[in-house]
């Protein structure tokens, strides 16, 4: 009889996962550190995380927060602590295409593979050039939605697929006659839709009492969306900032609907996949991959829309309860079977590790 292989005995593949940075907690942060720690959980993996400082980088405490019982290291483009990070990896798993990182997993021997977050512009120029090669060169390419894929790739490419990037999501469920209101969860920033909510939210027929708007997040429109508010007087808003993923999570499962109004061709949509797995239904605009991550139970406006947002804000608090809870119950089963399973990664590396494809 043939003893089984304990897990010391294992061989041990070494995973390096590489972000670029800008020093604040965000998706692409969020999902390579629930990636590293469910890799972690694999007998036969070891798992380094580096996150690249990237031009004018700056440690945000949203991200000192988030880090704090992690094992990572803070690196330079191209610099000596990357490339020896890169040389101790067997598979190296990049955020996007970065030339320097993919230059020297080649040099090194490494298998390489992308999760490619960001849409592709038109305009050519030697930087998008120098991303496209790098794209082809890598072993294996996950783009975050086909608005995504689109961008970069003409035809389908050996290697190439679609992967819906997550981190960690929320688990719970409040029943839908408990719930209230609406929530908008993201950075205070231009194009993020949050100028756009406000104006709609003022404009809305609604009881503002019964329907109050929760703003959670924080960013450099904090004074202008403060003056807009006492400006107009809009009642009804309350504004929270920052709050840790616990606080966030629970926010969100007691929100009636949770709000993504962005106008900046946004590449997927985190904060609408969250808000599903809790059973949250969306209201959103039909801007870049938002439409995928939002499902078929979303409302849907144009970007930029005030007053197409401000019906929807009016549609939503008019739905019946039943009408509803249908629609709560249906974003949750629906998305089930749009995600891979974190699991995923680990038996994807280990096929492209053996020189198999993983289409």
């Amino acid at each position: 009889m043939i003893a089984p292989r304990n897990a010391s005995s294992l061989k041990r593949h070494k995973l390096l996962l590489i972000s670029p940075c800008q020093g604040t907690y965000g998706g692409i942060e969020a999902f390579v550190l629930a990636v590293a720690e469910a890799v972690r959980r694999e007998p036969d993996f070891e798992v380094r995380v580096c996150f690249k400082r990237v031009k004018d980088f700056a440690l945000h405490p949203n991200l000192a927060t988030m880090l704090r019982h992690e094992s990572f290291t803070f690196v330079d483009r191209a610099g000596g602590e990357l490339a020896a990070a890169v040389k101790w990896a067997d598979i190296v798993h990049l955020q996007n295409a970065s030339p320097d990182v993919v230059a020297l997993a080649k040099f090194y021997g490494k298998r390489v593979v992308l999760t490619i977050h960001n849409y592709m512009p038109r305009e050519l120029s030697l930087h998008r050039l120098l991303w496209r090669v790098s794209a082809r060169l890598a072993d294996a390419r996950w783009y975050n939605s086909n608005f995504v894929w689109k961008t970069w790739e003409s035809r389908k490419r050996r290697g190439s697929r679609k992967v819906p990037t997550t981190s960690k999501l929320p688990e719970g469920w409040t029943q839908p006659h408990e719930r209230s209101g609406f929530v908008f969860i993201g950075r205070w920033i231009a194009n993020k839709g949050i100028e756009t909510l406000l104006e709609a939210y003022a404009q809305a027929d609604l009881d503002r009492a019964a329907w109050p708007l929760l703003l959670l997040g924080d960013g450099p429109l904090r004074p202008s969306l403060q003056a807009q508010i006492d400006n107009q007087r809009i009642s009804g808003i309350r504004m929270e900032g920052f709050v840790d993923e616990t606080i966030k999570a629970k926010q969100m499962q007691q929100a009636r609907w949770v709000v993504v109004p962005p106008n900046t061709n946004e590449d997927f949509g985190l904060t609408a996949v969250e808000a599903r797995h809790l059973g949250v239904p969306c209201i959103i605009t039909r801007d870049g991959g938002l439409p995928e991550a939002g499902g078929q139970q979303a409302l849907i406006c144009e970007p930029g829309d005030a007053r197409g947002l401000a019906n929807l804000l009016e549609q939503a608090s008019r739905m019946s309860e039943t009408e509803y809870a249908e629609r709560a119950t249906r974003t949750r089963e629906e998305l089930a079977h749009e995600l891979e399973p974190m699991d995923f990664y680990a038996r994807a590396y280990r096929r492209i590790l053996a020189g198999e494809s993983v289409d």
